[in-house]
């Protein structure tokens, strides 16, 4: 590979992140602002659950299907243009709500538009980059999550305290208009193929989503490690949703301390264990790719009792600090999932099980996770009142144990996988 190859490829890997980053903070933007939202509209943390997951999820996972189908035979630099195009549109028109249904149209409309963007961005990077090197690439790609996070939550305090939650919609919506002109202008549509663990003769050949389905159903590693990335989900966006709120009313911060202090520590934090995962997961599974599996394991389990300290502690800065030490091991297993998943399946299938995976990380994870914590903390009201979302995030926190189980599940049948087709 020449040195102009390598420098366009890291090109593409960087805007296709900077494509991400804009995906979290459009999507991030909603949570931050929720109390004032909650306040002027007279919601419940129900209904706050509701627009940030569930609603968001369903759309975002059953849209993603018919696009990842697009993106397995079309141009996918074309599709996340599109994508981008849309979800910032309708980040811009949630600004304009006047009630919660208005404002939970819009944020289904947002999700229809950001299912466009990780499955195609997936197959893209599997096509520039060597299954060697696919963990970390997918790790820098994910790692736009937390900088998007980052983003969202330091931009949207300071526009709530500035200019009101409604403004900050339109200001963090429109500059996605623009990088979608860029992504059309400036990326090139690579060639399909690469290598994995699956070969395939007929690259380009159109599988449909009933072939990739039933090739992935029967892959007992692909089950196992989507779940336990879908069980990490549901951790990860409980506490995404409900600690800003968590922080303001147990703790006493302002929305725009909240957005500084946390925005640091998630978005700093979250790179950390995204890139750490990929990168260790690229370099244990040059010797067995189980490491795949067992880098997301080891993090998340670790990652457990810090969590559980952060919604114990009184100490504001010990509960800060936990939630970084928590967030760099929880945070460290989306890249080399994507990675294993690529691995598992013929190059023209990669955009769809891109999808699969997503559809059931976010149907666990986005579509339960917050909705679930949120009944509990309601739940929960009228006995421990305001804290009683301390005791929901606990709750949620625990559920990520499951993930560890089927990682190392997963790792078990990929160990027998690899022995039968030894043999």
């Amino acid at each position: 590979m020449n040195a102009e190859t390598r420098s366009y490829r890291r090109y593409v890997l960087f805007i296709l992140t900077l494509v991400y980053i804009f995906n979290f903070v459009d999507r991030q933007i909603l949570v931050i602002l929720q109390e004032p939202i909650k306040a002027e509209l007279g919601l419940s943390d129900t209904q706050l659950g509701l627009l940030t997951g569930f609603a968001f999820a369903l759309f975002y996972v059953v849209v993603g299907i018919p696009i990842a189908r697009w993106a397995d035979v079309g141009n996918r630099r074309n599709i996340v243009s599109l994508a981008l195009l849309v979800w910032s549109g309708m980040t811009a028109v949630s600004g304009l709500a006047q009630n919660y249904t208005q404002l939970l149209l819009a944020r289904i409309g947002v999700g229809i538009g950001e299912a466009g963007a990780s499955p195609p961005s997936h197959s893209m990077i599997s096509d520039y980059y060597e299954p060697e090197e696919r963990g970390a690439a997918m790790s820098i790609y994910s790692m736009g999550l937390y900088l998007g996070i980052l983003v969202g939550l330091l931009l949207g305090g300071w526009l709530a305290d500035k200019i009101g939650w409604r403004m900050a919609f339109f200001a963090v919506g429109l500059p996605g208009i623009l990088m979608a002109a860029v992504v059309r202008l400036t990326l090139k549509e690579p060639p399909r193929g690469g290598s994995g663990m699956v070969s395939d003769p007929n690259v380009g050949e159109k599988y449909t989503f009933k072939q990739t389905l039933s090739f992935l159903w029967q892959s007992k590693p692909f089950r196992k490690a989507a779940f336990a990335a879908g069980f990490c989900a549901f951790t990860g966006y409980s506490t995404l949703t409900f600690i800003p709120s968590f922080l303001i009313r147990s703790h006493g911060m302002s929305i725009a301390e909240v957005g500084v202090s946390l925005g640091l520590i998630i978005g700093f934090s979250g790179v950390i264990g995204a890139l750490s995962g990929g990168f260790l997961a690229d370099k244990f599974g040059k010797m067995n790719l189980r490491w795949y599996l067992w880098v997301p394991a080891i993090g998340v389990l670790l990652s457990v009792p810090f969590s559980l300290l952060a919604l114990s502690l009184d100490s504001l800065t010990l509960v800060l600090v936990c939630i970084f030490v928590s967030n760099v091991f929880g945070s460290c297993y989306l890249g080399p999932t994507i990675a294993i998943s690529h691995h598992l399946v013929k190059p023209s299938m990669r955009a769809m099980t891109s999808a699969i995976l997503f559809f059931i990380l976010n149907i666990v994870g986005l579509g339960c996770g917050p909705v679930a914590t949120g009944m509990v903390s309601d739940f929960l009201a009228p006995e421990f009142g305001i804290e009683s979302l301390r005791y929901a995030l606990i709750f949620s926190s625990l559920v990520i144990l499951l993930a560890v189980v089927q990682y190392l599940r997963s790792g078990s049948a990929l160990s027998a996988l690899e022995q039968r087709s030894e043999q």
